[in-house]
């Protein structure tokens, strides 16, 4: 089995391994307690602390163990607001953060503040003008990723950071995709991370506040980790988690190397050996080990799990898979291709061998997804331009064809295509089937309630070079326009 998902867990290190077993021996006692087993707990946390420390590029005193990455980014933001209060409740995100940086914006916003989401290009990146932009006289805090969790794209931070700073705002970094290979770079505020997402056990996560950040924690006081993270410490895991950190940055830079001409190997044969494939992320840009192409009228479950029988664990944005209902808010944000969506994310040491398995297994999964749904398998899905939308093939999608003149010029009104009730990536599957039937200058105009359409359509579009022109309100769902120009 390939496991091709280090974006969302990365196997225990080695090292992690071993240094948890060693100090379950040693750091099990209360590290607050004088006697000698406290003595020993508290020179594993501090130690632990220090090593930490060290790789986010920040002093012992400013880091906070945390129960989880997310946990990190909840504190981080709830006490830089409530530290800065007084200049107002104004809170800036990207609109690709994590969801655990979107969740407290909503939280935020429920409780009377506001929030501005600042837009990404097409790779996924933010721009330093448009988060200066959004800045505003009441700005208490501004959050961006180091690196986007699902396409990888590294974002601007040090930039931001000192947009940021002009403004005497602080800026907090999600940092859990991008700490393993390298620090944060930039004058940020406040870091959080996730000892998961770097070889580390699961349950560990670290925030660090720099000195002369307004901080106040909420909920009820506790003296342990400052405030900040309240509860006995988990201290072979946090020993563990600091000892996986300092291993893999000390295998970093042959790592990414290597790892980075395996995504480029993916990034390069994926659209030569599958037909209507959109490559996602700055191709430039981004980690070594992430990336991330969607494939048209292809169902992303369906895909998944044809690729785990093949033996390969991948992970996927796309609103057809059984965990949301919906498109990756990161997907969607970017406006690219959001059905048949695939994830690879290489761990350190995943073999070439591996990857070039994966690339000749890929194309006959996406066919063969591809064929069940009865979609076009990657050659041109127009039909011959004398068949008419009133096929017996199209005519079950309950279809309206508009007519056409003897030198084929549209007349009348466009044809519709009713696909309400139908999820991706049917929408597209039947729009592709009717299309032929439209003559050129012709509109279709396809009615769907499904929100992946609102993305999916204009991808279509752009993939088959016909023009979006826009979406209409409908008495059930959206009317989405394609007009016909080949």
């Amino acid at each position: 089995m390939s496991y091709f998902d280090a974006a969302s867990a990365a196997p225990l290190h080695p090292v992690a391994r071993q240094a948890l077993h060693a100090s379950l021996d040693e750091g099990w006692a209360d590290p607050a307690r004088l006697y000698r087993e406290g003595r020993r707990a508290r020179l594993l946390l501090d130690a632990a602390r220090e090593a930490a420390a060290d790789a986010v590029g920040c002093r012992p005193d400013e880091l906070a163990f945390t129960s989880s990455g997310t946990r990190a980014v909840h504190t981080g933001i709830a006490g830089a607001l409530a530290g800065r209060r007084r200049t107002g409740g104004h809170l800036i995100v990207s609109a690709v953060e994590h969801s655990s940086v979107l969740h407290s914006a909503e939280l935020h916003a429920g409780n009377g503040g506001t929030v501005t989401q600042v837009a990404v290009d097409r790779g996924g990146a933010v721009s330093p003008e448009a988060f200066a932009e959004a800045l505003r006289a009441d700005t208490a805090l501004a959050c961006l990723q180091s690196a986007n969790h699902e396409v990888g794209t590294v974002q601007p931070v040090a930039e931001t950071a000192e947009v940021c700073a002009a403004a005497g705002v602080p800026l907090l970094v999600d940092a859990a995709q991008s700490l393993g290979w390298g620090p944060v770079g930039g004058g940020w505020s406040l870091l959080a991370a996730s000892a998961h997402k770097w070889g580390g056990p699961p349950g560990v996560g670290l925030l660090a506040v720099r000195k002369g950040t307004r901080f106040a924690p909420q909920g009820p006081a506790d003296e342990r980790e400052s405030g900040r993270a309240p509860g006995f410490e988990n201290i072979p895991a946090i020993v563990a988690a600091a000892a996986s950190l300092r291993a893999v940055r000390a295998e970093a830079a042959d790592e990414a190397a290597r790892l980075r001409e395996l995504t480029d190997r993916i990034r390069t044969r994926v659209p030569l050996t599958v037909p209507d494939v959109e490559v996602a992320g700055d191709p430039v840009r981004r980690l070594p080990g992430i990336v991330t192409f969607s494939c048209l009228y292809a169902d992303g479950e369906t895909l998944l799990h044809e690729l785990d029988r093949a033996g390969f664990s991948v992970s996927s944005g796309s609103s057809c898979t059984s965990s949301t209902l919906t498109p990756s808010h990161v997907l969607r944000a970017m406006g690219v291709l959001s059905e048949g969506n695939v994830r690879v994310s290489l761990a350190p040491g995943t073999a070439a061998a591996d990857v070039d398995r994966f690339l000749e297994v890929l194309p006959g999964a996406v066919a063969a997804v591809r064929a069940r749904l009865g979609a076009p398998g990657g050659a041109d899905p127009r039909p011959a331009e004398t068949e008419t939308a009133e096929t017996p093939e199209t005519a079950t999608t309950g279809t309206k064809s508009a007519g056409a003149d003897r030198d084929g010029a549209a007349t009348a009104g466009p044809l519709v295509l009713d696909a309400l009730g139908k999820l991706c990536p049917l929408p597209v599957i039947e729009l592709a089937k009717v299309f032929g039937g439209v003559p050129v200058g012709g509109t279709v105009r396809v009615l769907a309630d499904d929100e992946a359409a609102r993305l999916d359509i204009p991808a279509w579009c752009a993939m088959r070079g016909q023009e979006y022109v826009g979406e209409e309100p409908a008495e059930r769902g959206s009317a989405y326009v394609v007009r016909r120009l080949s």
